[in-house]
């Protein structure tokens, strides 16, 4: 599986941003599509996750009510849309794709097989 992120940019504090993932190599119909993200000198974090499939979701707590996480199946996208972005989600945010993981294993980066280039996402005060 290839992935190619691609959105990220500079935006003031309550801004908006659309990231995106371009999935591309074989079928993704048992597949956890997620994104993650490494602020400098942090460790890489669960940012959000969407079985592709069944379109579940999960989001980690401190993005709940800001971002959405979404797929199209038929263009083999993901999406991570970012509303009321805050300084400190300022990070490189990164596309990750994982072969039937259980959802307790969702958060952790190393269950995940493939992973996108990264997408630069800075959020200004």
């Amino acid at each position: 599986v290839q992935l190619q992120a691609s959105g990220g940019g500079l935006v003031q504090a309550g801004g908006s941003l659309r990231l995106s993932c371009a999935a591309s190599g074989r079928t993704l119909s048992d597949y956890v599509m997620g994104w993650f993200r490494q602020a400098p000198g942090k460790e890489r974090e669960f940012v959000a996750a969407v079985r592709w499939s069944a379109g579940s979701t999960y989001y980690t707590d401190a993005v709940k009510g800001r971002f959405t996480i979404s797929r199209d199946r038929t263009k083999f996208m993901m999406y991570l849309q970012m509303n009321s972005l805050k300084p400190e989600d300022t990070a490189v945010y990164y596309c990750a794709a994982a072969p039937r993981i259980i959802t307790s294993m969702m958060w952790v980066p190393s269950s995940y097989a493939y992973w996108g280039q990264g997408t630069q996402v800075t959020v200004s005060s």
